[in-house]
């Protein structure tokens, strides 16, 4: 990178400060700044704070995205197959990745998936992967590159050379009370994936409980920058807002959440899983392959689980990563968690569970924080379902004492009414370059 020209840190601070529009100069030169050490943490923090609060337009949301990018390396390919990936915002039992992942590398698209640990309630692809003994999350740039052009999909961690810029600024913004920004976390997650240099880009914008955005309407705003900042940057993105006003699957932990990925990649995973997975992977089969609508890309997905192919291609990916599929994953003995009344289940509480699964070791309080990958929890019911009085509705795996701990938080995650509710809805919507221009 070259040396940044001078840039008065303070007054692009006030601008932002008292409302203005930046220049693209004013950020490029801020960042550039920060990355290279000329701008001190404090002044970046005041720079978030003033974004924060003031917001940013789309075109300022952009020029910050890609000088985020441009602080770094992106990938190289050689010509072949479309390079395509998919970005979640989290939720519990969100073990999508694992499943979407080595699918459509199955169907013949490839797919370099640099992905995140898990911070607070919400477990990381990372972390989940790491359960397999032996896996390895830790790769080169040429090691990204080289197993993704031999085996056609990789899941890893972000390098050092991949957006620092995004890096210093992740952990600073996390300190700062600086994280609920749309700018600024649509920066950071484009910033990352389009270093990948991919072709298309499918988001799953969620919201719920124990989700980043909660409510509908800001996840829908935030799928709405997205989807515009990374089609003026040059990739085909829409994006999926998907409900996690109960956990996706019936499992949450990291071996629990493999195994139902397993589960899944061999054709008999729960239906909510495999629905999403071939929602999010038709939009980008279909964009690669025109002559296929939405659910002949679906039904091609669905071969590709029930041959084989799909677990195949999983195999191989943790195989090329040091993984061990023959060896059993770590899972703690179970207690039972009874329903103490009877009625229609309303809802389940993501962030009661989440919490929960911090209070047994399945779960990150702090970055450094060392996971229990054998804990977790089991759910026997989803939304809408009839629960008896005293019926089982849930197995939390723990060390030994953890789990009374945690049993009466577990049963009162499990929103029980006595009126049958609405049916749950899983995908709320869908947002294109062409709903939003």
């Amino acid at each position: 990178m070259q040396t940044v020209h001078f840039v008065i840190p303070a007054k692009v601070i006030a601008r932002k400060r008292d409302g203005h529009a930046l220049s693209a100069d004013e950020i490029a030169k801020f960042v550039d700044g920060y990355s290279q050490g000329a701008i001190p943490e404090y002044q970046m923090a005041a720079f978030a704070m003033a974004v924060c609060i003031r917001g940013m337009n789309l075109t300022e949301t952009t020029v910050l995205t890609e000088r985020m990018l441009k602080s770094g390396d992106r990938l190289q390919w050689s010509p072949g197959a479309p390079k395509v990936d998919k970005h979640s915002t989290g939720g519990l039992g969100d073990k999508v990745s694992l499943v979407l992942a080595p699918l459509l590398a199955s169907c013949g698209l490839q797919v370099p998936m640099v992905s995140g640990r898990g911070l607070g309630i919400t477990g990381g692809t990372l972390d989940k992967l790491q359960a397999i003994p032996g896996f390895r999350t830790n790769l080169t740039i040429d090691q990204i590159r080289s197993q993704v052009e031999a085996v056609g999909c990789v899941i890893c961690g972000t390098t050092t050379e991949i957006a620092p810029a995004d890096r210093k600024l992740y952990g600073l913004r996390d300190v700062t009370a600086t994280v609920p920004s749309v700018p600024l976390i649509t920066a950071s997650i484009l910033s990352k994936k389009l270093a990948e240099s991919i072709d298309s880009l499918v988001l799953d914008v969620k919201f719920g409980s124990g989700t980043f955005m909660e409510d509908p309407t800001a996840a829908r705003a935030l799928a709405e920058s997205l989807v515009q900042v990374a089609e003026r940057l040059g990739v085909r993105t829409t994006a999926l807002l998907s409900n996690m006003n109960q956990p996706l699957g019936y499992s949450i932990g990291h071996s629990l959440e493999v195994r139902e990925a397993i589960n899944a990649l061999q054709g008999v995973g729960p239906e909510d899983l495999r629905i999403l997975v071939l929602a999010l992977g038709a939009e980008l089969i279909c964009r690669h392959d025109p002559s296929l609508d939405a659910d002949q890309a679906k039904q091609k997905m669905d071969e590709k689980l029930k041959d084989g192919s799909a677990y195949e291609k999983f195999s191989e990916m943790v195989s090329a990563q040091g993984g061990d599929l023959s060896r059993d994953l770590p899972v703690c003995s179970s207690t039972q968690v009874l329903a103490t009344r009877a009625g229609w289940l309303a809802d389940v509480d993501g962030d009661g569970l989440g919490h929960a699964m911090i209070e047994i070791g399945g779960g990150r309080r702090l970055m450094d924080d060392v996971i229990d990958y054998a804990a977790g929890i089991e759910l026997f019911a989803k939304t809408g379902e009839w629960i008896d009085k005293d019926q089982p509705i849930a197995l939390v795996h723990a060390a030994p004492g953890k789990a009374a701990t945690v049993t009466s938080q577990v049963r009162e995650a499990f929103i029980i009414v006595e009126d049958e509710p609405s049916e749950f809805r899983l995908i709320a919507d869908r947002v294109s370059i062409e709903d939003v221009g």
